[in-house]
């Protein structure tokens, strides 16, 4: 294959209903586990997230993502099973958002036992492509007018005004329509950022603190995408991000865009802004730039083709080697005492000892592995 053709449908994998009625296991699944055929380019994939905390951390919560049940056209949740021995365990909903999670709670650990928990979620993915090519069609993919509204609100991280609304008039100014603003932003993006490998987890996406700093700003894909984003919604644009994981290498010769095993720190955020006659449109500027860093040692040129592959096609595409979470912002997480963290696209957790480290999963105790379903 012509790895710079990029996103042709690759072969898929049948789909597996979830086990049901097995002791100590519970069971949700999403809607829309209908035949999902190899031939229109569906893979399937399961993803499992295991916790193991010491006695001592009870009375303990934790917080677990659950994968996104229905988005669009490329990912089906088809099963979502979990045990957790000692623990109150519930599939939990954040307000605002339609952030879904495994809230689980162990008042008490048994005697000398570990607090462990085990949620698989099995998930049908295939390769999104908005065909940019084409004039926009009146009937084209349509969103709502209130969740339009809501991607065009600010969040705590990601406002509107002030710097954020200067710099996205500055870059589209001239620009005629919505869809050259939205190019507009996302090169410049890509041209004023770099991936910071010093940066913690995915960074945390504080929009006005980058745009202060000035120059070229640092960050991971929390914060490059988020600045996307937070432009976009300025410029009047509806735009979000997707929080999720890669499950799988990249079939198309991007070491730096894909993960399988144990994907335990493999957490990407994406991004997409909605275009009438076209919809839904992913971007992922911050993927452009982990292949400058990452792809090889010593990084690679923006000239490099690898490079120039990575930019043109992340603009209105996105191979589904990736699996998304949820779009929210300012999470309240059910039963926390803490704060809303700004995204979940970690494990969370709160022990009698305090508020775990949700980017170091050695720390924590957590693991998440994928596999491929053939």
């Amino acid at each position: 294959m012509d790895r710079r053709s990029f996103l042709k449908a690759g072969a898929a994998a049948p789909v597996l209903a979830g086990a049901a009625g097995i002791p100590g296991l519970a069971r949700a699944d999403a809607p829309g586990a209908e035949a999902l055929p190899a031939a229109e380019g569906w893979r399937v994939y399961e993803v499992t997230t295991e916790v193991t905390l010491p006695p001592a951390a009870a009375p303990a919560s934790v917080w677990v993502p659950i994968t996104a049940g229905r988005i669009g056209d490329y990912q089906r949740t088809l099963s979502t099973t979990w045990a957790a021995p000692g623990a109150r365990a519930e599939d939990a909903r954040a307000p605002g958002y339609d952030v879904r999670m495994l809230a689980l709670n162990w008042p008490a650990a048994a005697e000398g036992q570990p607090l462990h928990a085990t949620l698989t979620n099995v998930v049908a993915l295939r390769d999104r492509k908005a065909d940019l090519g084409q004039p926009p069609s009146s009937r084209g993919p349509r969103e709502s007018a209130e969740t339009l509204r809501e991607y065009l609100r600010p969040t705590q991280l990601l406002p509107t005004d002030g710097i954020v609304k200067a710099t996205a008039q500055q870059i589209t100014a001239g620009a005629p329509d919505d869809m050259t603003r939205a190019r507009a932003l996302y090169e410049w993006v890509v041209d004023h950022t770099c991936r910071e490998a010093s940066v913690r987890g995915c960074g945390v996406g504080d929009v006005a603190a980058m745009l202060r700093a000035g120059g070229i700003m640092g960050g991971k894909c929390a914060d490059i995408n988020a600045l996307f984003v937070a432009l976009a919604r300025a410029s009047g644009i509806p735009a979000r991000d997707a929080y999720g994981v890669r499950v799988d290498n990249s079939a198309y010769g991007f070491k730096a865009m894909g993960k399988a095993g144990d994907i335990s720190k493999a957490q990407h955020c994406r991004a997409e802004f909605y275009n009438a006659g076209y919809g839904w449109v992913p971007v992922d500027p911050a993927d452009v730039r982990k292949v400058a860093l990452e792809e090889v040692p010593g990084g690679l040129p923006m000239t490099h083709w690898k490079v120039r592959s990575a930019r043109a096609m992340l603009f209105g595409a996105w191979e589904m080697n990736w699996v998304a979470y949820n779009h929210g912002h300012d999470v309240a997480l059910p039963g926390s005492k803490a704060a809303p963290v700004p995204f979940l696209m970690y494990p969370n957790g709160e022990t009698v000892a305090g508020t775990l480290d949700s980017v170091d999963p050695a720390a924590f105790g957590y693991r998440i592995a994928s596999r491929r379903i053939a």
